[in-house]
């Protein structure tokens, strides 16, 4: 297993910029695949970013493409999420989630880590 904190959230005015990390604790952190998430209130959970297990794979959802970037450094089982531009349209609960499967999947249901999520809240 691996137990996984989310940190960084926080207020923000549109057009500003939020750092996300997510520290992972238990097994053997390059093992597995990363993504973030997020939830909006009343909405569903979706796929923000993935990460491949050595870091050089990466993916976006075409909501984020061009502003976000995911990074990992495995040497401290840290994810790394760097908001740039940031809308109102992305206010939401961050989560990340691991798993040991193939990476780049963008369905919660396929990740069994997460961690407790972190507040982005931009205001306009």
């Amino acid at each position: 297993q691996v137990q996984l904190v989310e940190s960084g959230g926080g207020l923000v005015q549109a057009g500003g910029s939020l750092s996300l990390s997510c520290a992972a604790a238990g097994r053997t952190f390059s093992n597995y695949a990363v993504a973030w998430f997020r939830q909006a209130p009343e909405k569903e959970r979706v796929f923000v970013s993935a990460i491949s297990r050595g870091g050089s794979g990466t993916y976006y959802a075409d909501s984020v493409k061009g502003r976000f970037t995911v990074s990992r450094d495995n040497a401290n089982s840290t994810v790394f999420l760097q908001m740039t531009n940031l809308k109102p349209e992305d206010t939401a609960v961050y989560y990340c989630a691991a798993d040991m499967g193939p990476w780049g999947r963008t369905s919660p249901l396929q990740y069994n880590y997460w961690g407790q999520g972190t507040q982005v809240t931009v205001s306009s």
